[in-house]
């Protein structure tokens, strides 16, 4: 989803009763009029008298570069970690990563197009697309790559909780499973963003009239998909945190009373960092804007236009931020930055971490005293008697 560039201020050089109009029909019925409008006109009729900025297109134009140019980068460095790693856990992740990184590219790459053109051409909506074809498309891609990397958030940690949780059983799923589970997100989210075209919600021409979303209404079926479009949302993010914040815990149990013959968890502690940073950046993208729909929805209140841009804004940001997540928050490139950072002492941050846990963890305390009871006679076996 491409941030909508138009600022609050080109919105009120709206003549005063053109714009109070609007506003007051934003939440009509969408129901064709008498003059035969197609129905993602009946809310907002093109052309509006409205002032272009040079700022509007020159913005949408860093913006969508900007989000394309940092997920190619993070797409080569995925390409790049996939071959050389042998650990099945970090392939299942990497694939994961490279399909956010895929969704994002591609939801910037197709509405940041719609919007530049809009804001080069100013184009008529009306007369390039008379029966709502190309509305309905933007309206779909904004719902789908919207949705895309909430659910994908959600699979990985789904996928990181059984890697740590449940090793073993996660060690039995092949690569291919992963693959599938991510084309069932894509299936989740195209089938989401095909329902107003079934019926359910309606794509409409959105305010100052260079993209199109799903009309954000309490009438009608526009609620049902406005309501779920929202919970969905809200629901991914709730999911993820459970289930981060369980893998966090168990991995630092599982950190703190390991033995010298366990296999170190370097790699498990970095994806969960990048994890971490992903859910924590979606959230405060995303949060604002699934709760205003929600909201606005639910107390039947008219849709504030100039909130809905800012929160829009808001969500087009998570698009940039993830494939830097993976760019920069990697071990290799840590080392690199901060090289005075001794990492050889991890062993012995483990070895604290231990020995403070091992005070809630008895079966801990039990294997200590009992591997110390085992190795006092093999000392009092060593000793040399003491000569007269």
């Amino acid at each position: 989803m491409v941030e909508e560039t138009d600022s609050i201020a080109v919105i009120l050089t709206f003549k005063r009763g053109h714009f109070s109009i609007n506003l007051d029909t934003m939440n009509v019925s969408t129901q064709p009029t008498s003059n035969n409008t197609p129905l993602c006109y009946t809310i907002n009729n093109p052309p509006f008298n409205y002032v272009p900025t040079i700022a509007s297109a020159y913005f949408s134009s860093i913006f969508s570069i900007l989000g394309v140019s940092s997920n190619l980068i993070a797409f080569v460095v995925l390409v790049k970690s996939f071959q050389r790693t042998n650990s099945s856990s970090r392939s299942s992740f990497l694939i994961f990563l490279g399909g956010l990184v895929v969704t994002d590219f591609m939801g910037l790459a197709v509405t940041g197009t719609i919007v530049i053109s809009f804001h080069m051409t100013h184009f008529n909506w009306r007369a390039l697309d008379p029966h709502c074809h190309f509305c309905n498309f933007m309206g779909m891609s904004m719902v789908f790559y919207g949705l895309c990397p909430l659910l994908l958030g959600a699979g990985m940690a789904l996928e990181r909780f059984i890697g740590i949780a449940h090793p073993f059983a996660h060690t039995a799923l092949p690569k291919s499973r992963t693959v599938f589970m991510l084309l069932l997100v894509w299936f989740i989210a195209g089938c989401i963003a095909l329902l107003p075209l079934a019926g359910v919600g309606s794509y409409h021409m959105q305010m100052p009239g260079s993209w199109c979303f799903f009309n954000i209404s309490s009438e009608g079926s526009d609620l049902t998909f406005s309501v779920l479009f929202s919970m969905v949302g809200l629901t991914c993010l709730a999911v993820s945190f459970v289930l981060n914040t369980v893998s966090v815990v168990t991995l630092i149990k599982v950190c703190c009373v390991r033995d010298k013959m366990q296999r170190p968890r370097d790699q498990e502690i970095e994806m969960m960092v990048q994890l971490i940073l992903i859910m924590a950046i979606a959230s405060i993208c995303w949060c604002p804007m699934l709760v205003f729909i929600a909201q606005t929805v639910l107390r039947g209140h008219p849709v504030q236009v100039e909130y809905l841009l800012l929160w829009l804004r808001f969500a087009s940001w998570n698009q940039i931020l993830d494939p830097w997540i993976y760019i920069l928050f990697r071990r290799a490139v840590l080392q690199r930055v901060y090289s005075h950072i001794d990492w050889s002492k991890w062993s012995t941050l483990n070895r604290s971490l231990r020995e403070s846990f091992s005070i809630f963890t008895p079966s801990s305390s039990f294997g200590r005293s009992h591997s110390t009871g085992d190795t006092e006679p093999r000392e009092k076996l060593n000793e040399t008697p003491n000569t007269p």
